[in-house]
């Protein structure tokens, strides 16, 4: 497990629950929502005069950023290289893109679900890096014949549920440092949440096999994924949409889908100054999922 020592190690263990359950629960809950409103409600013209500005402006406030009329590989590449700079990975192509698509030889791999065709749980993309790459850009080529459903969690509504429940010790629990362990044996121990200067605070979260837990958090578990999958909301991309998002504040998710979905994602650090994580929220999360049903 990289550099960690085995004393180290042997405090964290695996965790799972009962998948059938949570996964009729999401799908009740990708109904709460009018299919289309958080595309609308985040949307931004990119090829309007200063939509570079708005775009910095929104993901310092909302973290999230709607676009469309990204219909080839190359327009979505240099919308991308507008905002960040592309960090090349493992499965990202020689232009630093990668083709999210369902790969067979991947599907059952540890950390290469997204290249399958299940569902996947909600998480923060590249989770095992030290410095995860600040924003994500994913764009539709060709949607799924069936399911394939983007769902997407904002982290400020899953801290403000934390920490007004059971008096916060979940909250509290999970701000421990190293109480984590994300990725294989090159991966990183960190905290779900991480508070910064002024209040703010990041989340950083997986669930599949490559998360390690330690025995102080396990407790709060079952109420972190309750959160995580209780404020996903549901986004349905057609040919050419998108959404890039500030990977410290949003978890994303996918359904599970039928048919060659493909779609194309960009990773990397904004080119303009972006405060980590996000401005906790004053008020229960709870009123929020209420209004949305």
């Amino acid at each position: 497990m990289g550099d960690l020592p085995e004393s180290t190690i042997s405090r964290f263990t695996f965790w799972s629950t009962d998948l059938d359950s949570e996964s009729a629960d999401r799908r009740r809950r990708s109904h709460t929502m009018r299919p289309g409103d958080l595309f609308a409600a985040h949307f931004l013209n990119h090829k309007t005069p200063g939509a570079s500005a708005q775009i910095a402006e929104q993901l310092s406030k909302d973290g999230l950023v709607t676009v469309a009329g990204l219909a080839t590989r190359d327009a979505v590449r240099s919308f991308a290289s507008r905002i960040m700079t592309i960090s090349a990975h493992r499965d990202s192509d020689s232009d630093g893109l990668t083709t999210i698509r369902c790969i067979p030889r991947h599907a059952d791999r540890p950390g290469f679900a997204g290249l399958g065709n299940g569902e996947l749980d909600p998480h923060t993309e590249r989770s095992g890096l030290p410095h995860p790459p600040r924003l994500m850009l994913l764009v539709c080529s060709r949607p799924a014949d069936r399911g394939g459903e983007c769902l997407l969690t904002d982290g400020r509504s899953v801290h403000a549920d934390l920490l007004h429940h059971k008096g916060g010790e979940a909250a509290d629990a999970l701000s421990l440092p190293r109480t984590a362990y994300f990725g294989a044996g090159d991966g990183h121990a960190a905290q779900v949440l991480s508070p910064h200067s002024g209040g703010r605070m990041a989340i950083r979260l997986r669930f599949d096999a490559l998360a390690r837990w330690s025995p102080m958090v396990q407790p709060h578990l079952p109420d972190l994924k309750a959160a995580a999958l209780r404020y996903q909301q549901p986004l349905r991309l057609k040919p050419g949409q998108g959404y890039l998002l500030d990977n410290e504040r949003w978890l994303h998710a996918r359904t599970a889908f039928t048919g060659d979905r493909v779609h194309w994602r960009a990773l990397g650090d904004p080119r303009f100054a972006l405060a980590p994580g996000f401005t906790p929220s004053l008020h229960s999360a709870r009123t929020e999922v209420l209004s949305w049903a």
